[in-house]
């Protein structure tokens, strides 16, 4: 505990905005990839304003902890835990920022009707992203150090089923051109959740980081292979 009761509180209003942010920023995907699959104009222009909520918080949290280095002047564990707040609110807003941008594609990507198994795959990407999100939030609230490479080491299962998506669009766009304009947009929805997995890998690195004062091991699993994807 520290001596001064005030210094406790400007690192527990940091959690609480952190744990805030984190929960705006997931609703905001969830309610992003809902509005695309259901062809939902309204939800998506909500996700979209919803974002400036997002961009506060960060902004708040952005001033909190310039005040309190200022202030305080921490050292070791607390300059840690400012520092990672810092981090953590930086990748929060930018899954807000993913979310918002498959928002914006809600009206191309339903003008023309797909596939429902397409949509299915995009709901599948979203919900291992979104797990991934949740767990690394959860763990930057109980400090579980134990269960973060486990965590981490899940982001192949996005890249690999963001891979296996991005082939699936491809076949569809060759097989009938009409296609192109929609899968298209299809296509960058799907890059957008598998970045949001990427923005939940590097919080589970600056938990273990905030909690260890060590870095991860660098050998940082990533299975993004649209790259190479070839079609006959």
């Amino acid at each position: 505990m520290h001596i001064v009761r005030a210094y406790d509180e400007d690192l527990k209003f940091l959690s609480s905005r952190i744990a805030a942010m984190g929960g705006l920023a997931e609703r905001m995907v969830e309610q992003s990839v809902a509005a695309l699959v259901n062809s939902d104009s309204g939800s998506a222009r909500k996700v979209v304003a919803d974002d400036a909520m997002l961009d506060a918080a960060q902004r708040e949290i952005d001033d909190k902890a310039v005040a309190i280095i200022a202030r305080r002047q921490p050292l070791a564990d607390d300059l840690r835990e400012v520092i990672g707040a810092l981090r953590i609110a930086s990748d929060l807003e930018r899954v807000g920022d993913l979310g918002k941008n498959i928002a914006k594609r809600v009206v191309a990507v339903t003008a023309q009707q797909q596939p429902i198994r397409l949509f299915r795959g995009i709901e599948s990407l979203a919900e291992l992203a979104l797990t991934q999100l949740k767990d690394v939030l959860d763990l930057y609230a109980s400090r579980d150090v134990g269960a973060l490479g486990a965590v981490r080491n899940r982001d192949d299962e996005i890249d690999a089923m963001y891979t296996s998506l991005f082939r699936e669009l491809l076949t569809y766009m060759m097989e009938d051109p009409r296609n192109i304009t929609s899968c298209t947009h299809l296509l960058f929805c799907a890059k957008n959740i598998e970045r949001i997995g990427d923005h939940a890998t590097n919080i589970a690195e600056t938990v273990y980081y905030i909690a260890t004062a060590q870095q991860m091991p660098a050998d940082r699993p990533k299975g993004d292979k649209s790259h190479v994807v070839t079609l006959a």
